[in-house]
């Protein structure tokens, strides 16, 4: 639905705000908890820990007992999914349930909940549930985070999945990419590189990853035969990169190569669309 440079300015804008709205919302926590410490009637600051690591202990323990139920009950109800997906074994819904870490959304839950009553009364007990939140989420981001990768390490689920590595997965693609895109430029471009310099060197380099056509393009001169052909490389080269964002779409739908890589992939054929239309026609 987007152009390349779209794409790429929102990629970097959204990612700014959330780093920015993280960074917010942890500097609440800061400001706020001198307060929602003070706030604490009738409790201690070592009775508000207690029971927010009793809570965070609960958090923990619900989410372990219910992933197993979530993970198996639909494949035994129904072979459609045993059939299409894999099992997650034990070992993947441990993991699953122990990655159940807390943050920006149990916090905004915990804002959310009024100052006043409608009769105009304080909200009872809400220091103590702003507390007990902060200590959940202190306690999932840290504990559950610092621990995770022994987890993964002790249930050894990274070889029982046999994933392809990640280095290989982007060789595969990349692979991929190349053949689509020469077989494009073979079926409807044979006149164009045999005849226009430029659209050859692209072929070349596709074909042995050899120097990029870059320096070919700084060395022209812009007389009207040259522009043309600088033109039309332009045009050949965008619609090169059209064919290999579909042959993604592809790949995307045969479920073998893991979403992140795709999406590497894809913003590599944006920054050479977007170098494209920076250059001069």
């Amino acid at each position: 639905m987007f152009d390349a440079d779209t794409r790429l300015q929102t990629n970097s804008v959204w990612s700014s705000v959330g780093f920015v709205l993280n960074g917010l919302v942890f500097i609440l926590i800061g400001l706020e908890l001198p307060v929602v410490v003070q706030g604490l009637d009738g409790y201690s600051l070592q009775q508000a820990i207690t029971y927010g690591l009793t809570i965070s202990g609960i958090v923990i323990l619900i989410r372990l007992v219910w992933m197993y139920p979530a993970a198996f009950v639909p494949r035994w109800l129904f072979p459609s999914i045993r059939a299409s997906e894999t099992s997650p074994g034990w070992q993947g819904t441990l993991i699953l349930g122990w990655a159940g870490m807390r943050g920006v959304v149990s916090l905004a839950s915990a804002l959310s909940v009024p100052l006043l009553l409608s009769n105009g009364q304080a909200f009872p007990q809400r220091n103590l549930i702003l507390f007990i939140t902060f200590v959940v989420i202190l306690v999932t981001l840290v504990f559950q985070g610092l621990t995770l990768p022994a987890i993964i390490r002790l249930t050894g689920v990274a070889d029982m999945e046999e994933r392809i590595p990640a280095e290989e997965q982007e060789a595969g693609i990349r692979l991929r990419l190349r053949r689509v895109a020469l077989a494009h430029l073979a079926k409807n471009y044979e006149s164009d590189v045999q005849d226009n310099e430029l659209i050859g060197a692209l072929q070349h380099r596709m074909q042995a990853e050899a120097q990029r056509t870059g320096t070919l393009l700084e060395s022209l001169d812009y007389d009207e035969s040259k522009r043309l052909a600088l033109q039309r490389y332009h045009k050949v080269l965008l619609d090169v990169l059209q064919v290999q964002r579909e042959e993604l779409f592809v790949l995307r739908r045969e479920d073998v190569f893991e979403e992140e890589m795709l999406r590497h992939q894809e913003a590599q054929l944006d920054l050479d669309e977007s170098k494209i239309n920076h250059m001069p026609h």
